[in-house]
């Protein structure tokens, strides 16, 4: 649930009806309003979907560094790659923590260990933000309940996204742009009931000759007997006329309030996030390959979510200790652009000959952890031979 600082909000309650008439209604509209009340409701709008899904598929599959001293990269320690402790291993709780995050502006957990000489948590079981509620106890401190059950504060875990002076918890986007997630969902309701569930007629069976109720309902039965699951033509008698009702997607509306608030929801989780996906912004970075479009998504889409983690787990450790996630797992070049940075670092002596056939999935060579011999020429400056 979302709660101001010592108040309870009624989420979903201020939504406003979304401004999709039916077709012939005047703007009476018969849809049920969205409810968004629920964290994965906002998912059934695929911009939402899609932003979510991105940030955390990838910084779930990211390689995480561990470095106990600078530069001096070591396996996760073993309570931190199943930080949970559910078996599920630190990536399905990386996807957890932005999914939260994302959606909510919070990451609530419960601390299931410590560490008995630091006295961090070295294992947190992630809640379900709609489940978790908080309010101002009589000493001042926020009060946790989760699933209606009362959590001790030492126990609870939490971070925060999207903070604003005087709160205690992040801001939600999702609450706060729920107008603009609500009417991309029911636009597309709209288009469903459009045009699958019979919101206008297919077609008109016409005659010149004036017809009674039943003699038009007979005329419509026996019409319908002959073409319904058939894809055989209608032979239709003298007087007798069928025109089918062609409605263009773009009369209904549906079509561009979709295309509309795709964008719109984008723009909710950042910048870079519209372009990424192609939805028609006024405006589209352009991608000269693709280095270039790994690199605008990590720096517009991804980098703060994997600085926030990062952050996150490094306080878990000891002072000095961090994790980094290995950035450039994410930014794939062509063959010929790869080797050329290899041979730069190899010639200019900042990296080995194995650490480069590390990165290239290649086994090392008894040779290959000296520096090279040869050092940058002074007539090149990226240290190529002359």
């Amino acid at each position: 649930m979302s709660f101001l600082f010592g108040h309870r909000e009624q989420r979903a309650s201020w939504i406003p009806e979304p401004p999709i008439p039916t077709n012939g209604s005047q703007g009476s509209g018969n849809f049920a309003r969205v409810d968004l009340s629920r964290t994965e409701a906002s998912l059934q709008k695929v911009a939402v979907w899609s932003c979510v899904d991105l940030v955390a598929t990838v910084a779930e599959t990211m390689p995480l560094d561990y470095f106990p001293r600078p530069r001096d990269a070591h396996p996760l320690p073993a309570w931190m790659a199943d930080l949970a402790g559910d078996g599920y291993g630190l990536p399905d709780w990386i996807h957890q923590f932005i999914w939260s995050g994302m959606l909510r502006g919070n990451v609530y957990g419960i601390t299931a260990a410590w560490d008995p000489k630091r006295g961090t948590p070295t294992q947190i079981v992630l809640q379900h933000p709609d489940l978790v509620g908080v309010a101002l106890g009589e000493d001042g401190q926020p009060d946790w309940r989760v699933n209606g059950e009362t959590v001790a504060r030492e126990s609870m875990w939490h971070q925060r996204a999207h903070t604003a002076p005087g709160r205690l918890l992040g801001l939600s986007p999702i609450a706060l742009q729920a107008t603009t997630i609500s009417t991309g969902i029911s636009a597309l309701r709209f288009g469903a009931s459009w045009f699958e569930d019979g919101a206008h007629p297919s077609g008109i069976l016409s005659s010149d000759q004036a017809l009674d109720a039943r003699q038009a309902l007979t005329a419509k039965e026996r019409f319908m007997a002959a073409v319904h699951g058939r894809r055989e033509p209608a032979v239709l008698g003298n007087g007798w006329k069928y025109q089918s009702i062609q409605i263009s997607p773009n009369e209904s509306q549906f079509l561009e309030t979709n295309n509309y608030t795709a964008a719109e929801c984008c723009r909710i989780f950042g910048p870079g996030f519209a372009e990424i996906f192609g939805y028609e912004t006024g405006g589209s970075l352009t991608y000269s390959n693709i280095e270039q479009r790994s690199i605008d998504l990590l720096t517009y889409a991804v980098d703060p979510w994997l600085v926030r983690i990062e952050r996150a787990l490094s306080a878990l450790l000891p002072r000095g200790q961090v994790v980094r996630f290995n950035r450039a797992a994410l930014v794939r070049t062509d063959l010929l652009t790869r080797y050329r940075a290899h041979a730069i670092a190899l010639q200019n002596r900042f990296k080995v000959v194995n650490e480069v056939r590390d990165l290239e999935e290649m086994s090392p060579v008894p040779w290959g952890d000296q520096p090279n011999e040869t050092g940058p020429s002074s007539s090149d400056p990226e240290g190529g031979q002359p």
